[in-house]
């Protein structure tokens, strides 16, 4: 091995067990951290070109392991809502295949400053929001579900995050408690990467300029190492959600946002 690549690979590791504990911890998948991560390291490499399509695109590969990892957890405890999850992921599937689509038409400071300015409003609400803030006491039906389904769909997957920052959302508004909002969603990462990221490698065949072992715009071996590190990690935030204050996980999910939100912001206004 190029000893070169080595402080890559152990930076890809590090990355995959926070983003794992975060998967599980808050059922989004771990693309809040991925993504941004992904994105400087592919940049610092000289990729840029294409770092913030190929860091979407990896993390929505990722998050289909991390996912998958996490919603297994979460149901051991019981609290996944199936119902939920089978009549609202038809939609979500859809949303994510016209999210990889219209992505690829997209500059990537424009993915960049989207990705910022919604984790951003989302942290606030979570942040500044109160357990009896609801829209309603159950979650909507036709036609708002189709509606809703697909926009989560579209905007995770131009994001390239698992749904649970939209799921998470859209549950606690409706009536869901923290611990079944954060579990159910989980279960929305499989929904939106595995079409999403299919979608990314059809839509990054031909682009020239892509780092090495790139399938379209997924990069296969940071999805590789990235995954086996984070796979591991999500029953361990799972069990930690279970065991934390609904308040005060709501603030951790809150901080989080925060910091990644601001950071996308400043590289999609201040540089380049």
């Amino acid at each position: 091995m190029d000893a070169s690549l080595i402080p890559f690979i152990l930076a890809l590791l590090a990355v995959g067990a926070f983003a794992g504990l975060i998967a599980g911890l808050f059922g989004i998948g771990g693309g809040i951290i991925m993504v941004p991560a992904l994105y400087y390291v592919l940049t610092g490499l000289g990729y840029e070109a294409h770092a913030m399509h190929a860091a979407v695109g990896t993390s929505l590969m990722v998050i289909v392991a991390t996912s998958l990892r996490s919603v297994a957890a979460h149901a051991q405890k019981g609290a996944v809502d199936f119902a939920v999850l089978k009549s609202w992921t038809p939609f979500i599937v859809l949303g994510a295949l016209l999210g990889s689509a219209v992505a690829d038409l997209a500059p990537g400071r424009a993915l960049t400053g989207l990705f910022g300015a919604v984790a951003l409003l989302l942290s606030a609400q979570f942040f500044f929001g109160r357990p009896d803030w609801k829209l309603a006491d159950d979650l909507p039906g036709q036609p708002m579900k189709t509606v809703l389904g697909m926009l989560i769909g579209i905007l995770s997957s131009l994001m390239g995050i698992g749904g649970g920052v939209f799921g998470v959302t859209l549950m606690t508004l409706h009536g869901k408690t923290i611990h079944t909002a954060v579990a159910t969603a989980a279960g929305f990462g499989v929904a939106i990467g595995l079409p999403g990221a299919i979608g990314f490698m059809v839509a990054g065949l031909d682009e020239p300029g892509r780092a090495p072992f790139s399938l379209g715009y997924v990069n296969m071996a940071a999805f590789v190492t990235l995954a086996a590190s984070a796979v591991f990690l999500a029953p361990v935030g799972a069990n930690l959600a279970h065991s934390l204050n609904p308040k005060r996980l709501k603030q951790f999910f809150a901080v989080g946002l925060l910091i990644m939100s601001l950071n996308m912001l400043r590289e999609a206004i201040f540089v380049g």
